[in-house]
């Protein structure tokens, strides 16, 4: 007798896998104590039988110099690398730093375009202003050249594999006193995934994702 092998995907395994990223401190986190949170994105992939999510974090890090764009990944269709990230998945935004940050002042805006992506962007900031404030106003008008094109997501994970859902909003849980798999968001993201049905996605939480709710992100 051929043994039949299910393909079904169980959102309990998806959700222990969420957990388990979050006890090991890898999980999406937009209160992170060393980087000023400036936006967030989630993309939802599956079939059916493969599925993955990608969080991105977008924020200020004084420590690493820049705004940095960290991509998360989950999923059982990793093409390579860890649940979580690695250092790849760390994609630096501002490509004149040097220009923009005081020499003397760190974390204050000295002047001029910041550039991204080869665009000079211009903002509306004076020298001596503070740099996490600089370039949170850099969103929503370049918050897709802050973001990660599809080329850039895709890096770890199958090219047909179809995306079914984007988030630009969610209720995120405070992980530490809520894991994931308590989160009402990703319960419904886990069914989503689990059934490649976008329809699932019934949210009642009110989205918490502006930087504004996360005050103590890059308090460290």
């Amino acid at each position: 007798m051929t043994e039949v092998v299910s393909t079904v995907i169980d959102p309990a395994q998806i959700l222990a896998q969420f957990d388990a990223a979050s006890e090991d401190a890898t999980f999406i986190d937009l209160d992170n104590g060393y980087a000023y949170t400036i936006d967030a994105r989630l993309h939802v992939y599956s079939d059916g039988q493969r599925w993955a999510l990608i969080g991105e974090v977008l924020g200020y890090n004084p420590r690493s110099g820049n705004v940095v764009d960290v991509l998360h990944y989950f999923g059982n269709a990793l093409t390579s690398g860890p649940v979580g990230y690695e250092n790849e998945d760390f994609l630096f935004r501002v490509e004149n730093m040097e220009q923009v940050e005081d020499v003397n002042e760190p974390e204050e805006f000295r002047g001029g375009p910041i550039r991204v992506r080869g665009i000079d962007l211009v903002v509306q900031a004076q020298p001596g202003d503070e740099l996490d404030g600089v370039f949170r106003s850099l969103v929503p008008e370049h918050r897709d050249l802050l973001l990660a094109t599809e080329e850039e997501l895709r890096r770890r994970i199958p090219t047909d594999l179809p995306k079914v859902l984007r988030l630009e909003e969610w209720n995120q849980p405070d992980l530490f006193e809520t894991p994931p798999s308590a989160s009402e968001s990703y319960r419904l993201i886990a069914q989503v995934l689990a059934t490649a049905d976008a329809s699932r996605w019934i949210p009642t939480l009110a989205p918490n994702t502006h930087w504004s709710n996360w005050p103590d992100s890059g308090s460290l």
